[in-house]
């Protein structure tokens, strides 16, 4: 049987290729940093590295690993069973409650990523007689989430809060007996902000409940790092948050939600990823108490990754790549063919600069991009260097093609 199955898998890996939609993965030989060594999918040598969630540089950062080492030592490598059975530690409850402090929440419950946070909150608080009000530029672990659940579900237009205004009545007027918005703190492919003013102000017009997924922004976004609710001044008015600890926060892996204390203690009875998935590596929540830690002086670690990223959004803008507007770490440089991005990609890494080209269907068709992202481990020499690349891949670009 699988013969006949192989061929139409080759098939459509092939008109992938042939699309130009084809993702290749690299290999690292060294740990996670502002510089790594590509050892496999592309030319061999340290190259800078542009294109990962480190945003403050602390995925390696020494006080980080020296508390994972002490914790394998204290708490041991794994869990081997689910929270309720025998795989709560006293080093999961001290890493949620002291999330819930950084986040200004009442309670928070960690997740093995925040794809299964996301899977985990629609099934659980929502069923027929509810909606969900989502908008349309989600990550897809919330999409994925939604769909699990039995909630009608309606989408906005982005950041568009006539519209958003329009499906909160039409939700309504349905007779919802509870209204859930979900955003994005901030959209990963484009760098937007989600308005979270306007959004919270139409949830107390309408009695809805606000639901944000801040991976990209907890850690750095914010006058304290504390996201995109601290960033508007709404942290009182936001009823759930989910997040990763596998981006600003060391880059490793594992979410979490956190949320009112009675959303928080349902989700431990009833969702499905969390009952049913292995519990957070001890040696994952001891690293990440230790970022916490570092998060209440890492004033200038944000200031330091501020000016790399507006370093780089003014030279790349004063050299003619169009980059999506906005003041945040990502940063993406427009491209437009599939094709075209990935090659472009390509010719960076041959020039020493690790990117990656983004296609559909991760971004809309015809909008490839290269997704650049700033940390605040780069220097100012690494930004330039990046800058100067992207001129000469440019211009091999031109030429191959002329």
């Amino acid at each position: 049987m699988f013969e006949t199955v192989r061929e139409d898998l080759r098939a459509t890996l092939d008109e992938i290729r042939s699309a130009g939609l084809h993702k290749p993965e690299r290999v690292i030989g060294t740990p996670q940093s502002a510089a790594v060594a590509v050892t496999a999918g592309g030319t061999p040598g340290e190259v800078l590295n542009f294109c990962a969630n480190n945003y403050l540089g602390l995925a390696d950062h020494p006080e980080v690993v020296a508390a994972a080492k002490d914790a394998l030592d204290r708490w041991g490598y794994g869990m081997a069973s689910v929270r309720f059975i025998c795989g709560t530690q006293e080093v999961h409850k001290e890493l949620e409650a002291r999330l819930s402090a950084f986040l200004g929440q009442e309670d928070t419950i960690l997740y093995s990523s925040c794809f299964d946070a996301n899977g985990g909150v629609f099934e659980t608080l929502l069923g027929a007689e509810d909606a969900v009000i989502s908008d349309a530029l989600n990550h897809a672990s919330i999409i994925d989430g939604i769909r699990l659940s039995k909630a009608r579900r309606f989408r906005y237009a982005n950041r568009d809060m006539a519209e958003l205004e329009a499906r909160l009545k039409e939700a309504t007027e349905g007779g919802a007996r509870r209204k859930l918005i979900v955003t994005d703190g901030v959209f990963s492919m484009d760098g937007y902000v989600a308005p979270l003013t306007q959004i919270c102000d139409l949830a107390d017009r309408y009695d809805a409940m606000v639901m944000v997924d801040d991976s990209h922004a907890v850690g750095f976004v914010g006058p304290g790092g504390r996201g995109t609710p601290e960033l508007h001044g709404v942290m009182d008015r936001v009823d759930i948050i989910t997040g990763t600890l596998g981006k600003a926060l060391g880059g490793a892996s594992g979410g979490y939600v956190a949320a009112r204390t009675e959303i928080v203690e349902l989700l431990r009875q009833r969702s499905r990823p969390y009952l049913f998935s292995n519990s957070l590596a001890p040696v994952i929540a001891a690293a990440s108490l230790k970022v916490l830690d570092l998060l209440e002086s890492a004033g200038d670690l944000r200031e330091r990754l501020a000016d790399n990223t507006k370093l780089f959004r003014t030279k790349m803008t004063e050299a003619g790549f169009e980059i999506l507007p906005g003041d945040h770490a990502i940063a993406p440089v427009m491209i437009g063919d599939a094709a075209e991005a990935a090659r472009m990609a390509e010719l960076l890494l041959e020039r020493g600069v690790y990117v990656i080209g983004f296609s559909y269907p991760v971004v809309p068709m015809g909008q490839a991009r290269i997704r650049v992202q700033l940390s605040a481990a780069h220097s100012t020499a690494d930004v330039e260097r990046a800058v100067a690349a992207f001129i000469d891949a440019r211009a091999a670009l031109g030429a191959a093609q002329g």
